[in-house]
């Protein structure tokens, strides 16, 4: 219905999700001329899945770090001045800031996954929350936009973080179903599902996140930001506020570990399969351990599973290893250091989340068995999480000062 917005008509453009470095590094390139003015005016429209040049899509690539917010960020800004692309920066900044701000709550993804829990208990017992969330995960609402998000979701992996905040409002308030369910569906098929972004985004949208802070989807808003595509009917007209009894105490950062000087075997995981780039040397070897089932008690989308671990296989396949799997990990790196020779293991620090509790259950019987864990926090995450205490507008009005200090200003350009 690009007629009725003329000026707002969009190229037709789909964008591939194939899990390789390259893939994400060829997407950045094909998106990077637009990530300034065309961005700031258009990022807000969901165009459809064949129309998405107005947003990067370069989510699923960022979450696995087969590309870096940094990388990510150094391009868009030898491409555009810092005014121009502000509001993609403000995009990459919103991610390291959920990331950052749950590492110092860690607790509200523990409460989460509990309350996730009895939540699936309830579904056993309460009729009519069962129906409303098979119809809400199987598209039957009677919902136009959401029915359609609801589908696109379980087909392409992905949403338009629009799209993401329309549909995450009409789980809570006109559906009434819990929020956790709604991010469980989110985290068990996006192929960018992660904890800290998924879990907070979510609470943001109820109104836990910023206390009392709600997002309401609207019929004109959805109407105007789809180009009329959708119509929607009997959407919740008032958003109350969810609330919870639990605080969530803010804990001190960790003090980030150097890397080793000596030979070792490093450990490549789903959180970042580019941690060869913080290494001051070559591995004696390489191993990779997936957390992918981690994320849920529920099945895992197949195309979920398949891209987390197509990824791990395309940055293991320099060193002549394919990912493994297992529940316990202690024992296969055990094995994989006392093959090796070593008696360290280095890995990219693992923010909360599954791969960070394998690796917690894991260190002290690595201990036991003579190995030391070095867990290398980014510079980009240690100079940017500590802004992440509060809410976003903390760390934004710290974006240009973040940049300089990951030598990526740019000077403003008229």
């Amino acid at each position: 219905m690009t007629e009725i917005f003329p000026e707002l008509a969009e190229a037709k453009e789909t964008i591939s999700f194939k899990p390789t470095r390259t893939s994400g590094l060829k997407r950045l390139k094909q998106f990077v001329g637009r990530a300034g003015r065309h961005y700031t005016g258009k990022r807000n429209y969901d165009f459809g899945t064949d129309q998405r040049s107005n947003v990067s899509g370069l989510s699923p690539w960022l979450r696995h770090r087969l590309i870096t917010e940094q990388e990510v960020l150094a391009t868009v800004l030898a491409s555009h001045n810092s005014d121009a692309a502000e509001k993609f920066v403000q995009e990459v900044f919103w991610r390291t800031y959920f990331k950052g701000w749950l590492e110092q709550r860690p607790s509200v993804w523990t409460h989460y996954q509990r309350d996730l829990l009895s939540a699936l208990e309830r579904l056993k017992f309460d009729q009519g929350l069962e129906t409303r969330f098979n119809d809400a995960v199987n598209g039957n609402t009677g919902i136009d936009c959401f029915d359609h998000w609801a589908r696109e979701l379980v087909t392409t992996g992905y949403l338009h973080n629009h799209a993401r905040m329309w549909f995450a409002s009409t789980w809570i308030f006109t559906l009434h179903i819990p929020w956790q369910l709604g991010a469980d569906f989110f985290l068990r098929h996006l192929l960018d599902g992660d904890p800290a972004s998924n879990t907070l985004s979510w609470r943001w949208v109820g109104g836990l996140h910023t206390k009392g802070k709600t997002y309401l989807a609207r019929p004109d808003n959805i109407a105007k930001y789809t180009e009329g595509r959708f119509q929607p009917k009997n959407l919740a007209k008032f958003a109350e506020p969810l609330t919870e009894t639990a605080e969530h105490p803010l804990i001190p950062l960790l003090t980030p570990q150097e890397p080793p000087e000596g030979p070792y075997l490093m450990l490549l995981t789903e959180d970042d399969l580019s941690a060869d780039s913080l290494m001051p040397t070559s591995p004696a070897a390489a191993i990779g351990l997936l957390a992918t089932h981690g994320r849920s008690p529920n099945p895992i989308a197949g195309a979920v599973a398949d891209f987390a671990e197509g990824a791990m296989n395309s940055a293991l396949e320099p060193h002549g290893k394919r990912v493994q799997s297992a529940e316990d990990w202690s024992d296969p790196l055990i094995e994989a250091a006392r093959d090796t020779g070593v008696k360290t293991i280095a890995t990219a620090y693992a923010p909360v989340g599954p791969t960070r509790s394998r690796l917690d259950r894991a260190e002290p019987l690595l201990r036991d068995a003579g190995l030391s864990l070095n867990r290398i926090i980014r510079p980009h995450d240690t100079i940017t999480w500590p802004h992440a205490r509060a809410g976003f507008f903390g760390l934004r009005k710290k974006i240009p000062s973040l940049l300089s200090q990951l030598n990526l200003a740019t000077q403003p350009r008229p």
